[in-house]
């Protein structure tokens, strides 16, 4: 069953990925995925006219409340995508490995926007993503944003101030 949701947009499976990993409001999204509030509003509008994600008014003590969560449908759709992200990846690395640079030129090419989302998932090894770029001799801000990338400043934990490490999830995809 092949989706016809977000190849021509990352940054829709990024927010749907935000929301299915614990960020049901809209700060803790914007946040979470460095993405423009304008963007994110439209965005949203998109994941819900899909069936993807649920916007849901809750009254608090403080008064309504909005919670955003994902379908059964958004959770699917995420697993697979990530899935479809994680076999990309395995195949970038073994053309890495192989030491073929023009196939891993190509191979880059061809996912350079998926890239971004790659790193948001955790899915790619930051260490060997490097020496993919050392081994072409290109430099990685070539192919992915500067705020993209990891923030250098995580000290050696990896962990960030939120303990959430380069952004990424650790996604059990239930095999």
């Amino acid at each position: 069953m092949q989706t016809v949701i977000m190849d021509e947009e990352p940054k829709d499976l990024i927010v749907l990925g935000a929301i299915k990993h614990g960020a049901k409001k809209f700060d803790k999204i914007q946040k979470m995925t460095k993405i423009e509030p304008e963007e994110i509003n439209s965005i949203l509008e998109k994941l819900e006219e899909r069936g993807l994600i649920e916007v849901k008014e809750k009254k608090g003590w403080l008064g309504t409340k909005v919670e955003i969560t994902t379908t059964d449908k958004g959770s699917r759709e995420v697993d697979e995508r990530v899935h479809e992200l994680q076999d990309k990846w395995n195949q970038m690395s073994l053309i890495y490995k192989s030491g073929d640079k023009d196939k891993l030129k190509q191979q880059m090419d061809d996912n350079k926007s998926l890239l971004p989302t790659m790193m948001f998932f955790g899915i790619m090894d930051m260490m060997m993503f490097s020496m993919m770029f050392s081994m072409m001799g290109m430099a990685m801000s070539e192919y992915v944003p500067a705020d993209s990338m990891p923030d250098a400043d995580m000290g050696d934990s990896g962990m960030d101030d939120s303990g959430m490490g380069d952004g990424g999830f650790d996604i059990d995809i239930g095999f």
